[in-house]
């Protein structure tokens, strides 16, 4: 089991899982006795500690506060990144701001997003993950307040920047919130309620400002979202538990293999003899809640205790549950922090940016990011399109529009995160027990079929002023290649490198935003010189040619997986150090 758990091992391979044995024998000795699992055999993953302050360990309703808050956050910034189209008409009208001028405001939205992921990521190794959530949450806050009191044209450009930096905290905080109060094996369906409620927002925020603009006015759309974002900031500031935890200070049963205070290291070990090493962990100290849930893998202490030979780690059964005014701090120190960590946080900067060296990364970046360059291309056909002949589309039609890609994402978020759950676990047990990484992508053939077909039905029955049913249908199928693809992309990802979630999930998010701020500038030009079926043929053959990365990738992927092992090693190594 050491290969599968400990970093160092020489036949390690990062997001290579020994999920489902029950048999594993190294040097002649049954290792699986004292590793935590579900009542189905799933060894959990990271392996919890002791101590009652270890996320794993919260209580059931503890956990889905946290995920409900942590899903809130998500739809509600993906809402508001989306909401200012619906002023659009309104601002034009009154103040002459042109379209060119918006378009340039969501550019610039897309950077805010992508970049300040980066900017931000050092905050939650160094002062917690509930610091990020807290600026980003102040940030939409302004901006806001400054599109609501919009009146020239750098107004809607520079709001939309706060805008951006607010939606940053859930590109890459939340899932490392995520994982570090879930476990591994059901990280599909966790990352599916997370695409789920982006889909959400993205898709009903523009319905929504539709509605409140075509029935107060453009400025209600802004106001709205200062208020829910203060009642936001209260719930966080109040209601928010910290998530960070340095389970390398914590003994667990891999860490007790790795140093030799188990038994089970003794060779010629019988089965008898093994369960007594059981009653050591046994499976009821689990409650029943957390045996269902996911996250992250993570358990490196091996690497301390090689480095510093008279480190001890702590049980952690003796310890209190921490008073709820520390659980709710607003900044909690990691461990590691030296000073005020100005060195360090420049030292994080320069290891996110580590990641860019990792093939998975730029999959993920470029299967998520694709996703919202579609988005920017049929929302702007609908604005400039389905108000005029034949359509003649109110307000409320067009935002009515998003509905269809709204269903058609729930559907395939469920696809790519429910039942991929269910069909990795299922290749596991045929694999003898061991998960790849690359039995996700399974799923992405769906999407190169169903997402190009989608474009190709929306554009072309656009252009050819085709029945509405096609054009709809369209839209879900387009809505069904975000979800999926998005689930894919963020579950991949996590379980190639699954102790450095945070560093690449930051880069998949500059890749993403980057990628559709580019697409953004060129989106109104694009469509005038080509025409909208020439375009959306184009932006189909693009999506085909994407998803079908999925192929080598899932062919290589785990020698990709095995040749970065030294980065991978190495860039934790330094992280934990810094």
């Amino acid at each position: 089991m050491d290969r599968y758990t400990n970093i160092h091992h020489p036949d390690y391979v990062p997001g290579t899982f020994n999920i489902y044995s029950s048999q594993s024998f190294e040097n002649g000795v049954i290792y699986e006795s004292t590793l935590r699992k579900t009542d189905q055999g799933v060894v959990l993953i990271p392996q919890p500690s002791e101590s009652p302050n270890d996320p794993l360990n919260w209580t059931k309703w503890r956990k889905m506060m946290h995920f409900g808050l942590m899903a809130f956050i998500t739809a509600f910034t993906a809402a508001t990144s989306n909401d200012a189209g619906a002023a659009q008409d309104s601002l034009n009208e009154i103040y002459g701001i042109s379209y060119n001028s918006m378009n340039t405001g969501a550019g610039v939205l897309f950077l805010g997003i992508g970049w300040a992921t980066l900017f931000l990521a050092p905050f939650a190794n160094l002062y917690g993950r509930k610091i990020t959530y807290v600026i980003c949450t102040v940030l939409g806050l302004c901006g806001a307040i400054w599109f609501a009191c919009a009146s020239k044209t750098r107004d809607t450009i520079w709001s939309q920047l706060f805008v951006g930096i607010s939606e940053s905290c859930a590109e890459a905080q939340v899932q490392l919130s995520l994982s570090d109060i879930f476990y591994q094996h059901q990280l599909g369906s966790v990352l599916t309620v997370y695409i789920l409620a982006t889909s959400v927002g993205t898709f009903l925020g523009p319905l929504i400002a539709g509605y409140i603009a075509g029935n107060t006015s453009f400025r209600w759309v802004g106001w709205t979202a200062a208020i829910i974002s203060g009642v936001l900031l209260i719930f966080i500031l109040f209601g928010c538990e910290e998530t960070y935890f340095d389970r390398n200070k914590y003994l667990t049963p891999t860490s007790k293999r790795a140093s030799g205070s188990s038994s089970d290291d003794k060779p010629n070990v019988t089965p008898e003899s093994e369960e007594s090493g059981d009653q050591k962990y046994p499976l009821q100290d689990i409650e029943p809640s957390t045996s269902q849930k996911v996250g992250r893998t993570s358990d490196v202490v091996q690497s301390i205790e090689a480095s510093f030979e008279d480190f001890k780690l702590i049980e952690g059964s003796e310890e209190k549950l921490k008073p709820y005014h520390r659980r709710i701090s607003l900044i909690t120190k990691a461990t590691n922090l030296r000073g005020f960590g100005f060195k360090q946080y420049l030292k994080y900067l320069a290891l996110n940016m580590r990641m860019f060296l990792f093939p998975p990364v730029w999959l993920s970046g470029f299967f998520w990011g694709i996703q919202d360059v579609f988005l920017t291309f049929y929302l702007t056909t609908e604005d400039t399109v389905f108000y005029d002949a034949p359509w003649n589309y109110s307000d409320y039609g067009v935002a009515i529009m998003n509905v269809p890609t709204l269903i058609g994402a729930v559907i395939g978020c469920v696809y790519a995160g429910v039942l991929s759950d269910h069909f990795v676990l299922w290749m596991a047990r045929r694999n003898n027990g061991i998960l790849e990484a690359e039995y996700r992508l399974v799923f992405a053939f769906a999407s190169a079929i169903i997402g190009p077909a989608g474009l190709l039905m929306f554009g072309i029955g656009t252009a050819r002023e085709l029945s509405w049913q096609v054009i709809y249908v369209g839209l879900g199928f387009i809505g069904f290649s975000w979800g999926c693809s998005g689930d894919i992309a963020m579950a991949y990802l996590m379980d190639c490198y699954p102790d450095m979630v945070l560093e690449g999930m930051v880069c998949t998010a500059i890749i993403n935003n980057t990628i559709s701020c580019i697409f953004t500038f060129l989106c109104s030009d694009w469509l005038d010189a080509s025409g909208t079926e020439n375009t959306y043929i184009a932006l189909a053959v693009i999506n085909f040619g994407i998803a079908l990365f999925a192929v080598p990738v899932y062919i290589w992927g785990k020698k990709i997986r095995s040749a970065t092992k030294k980065w991978y090693v190495g860039s934790i190594s330094v992280r934990d150090g810094v």
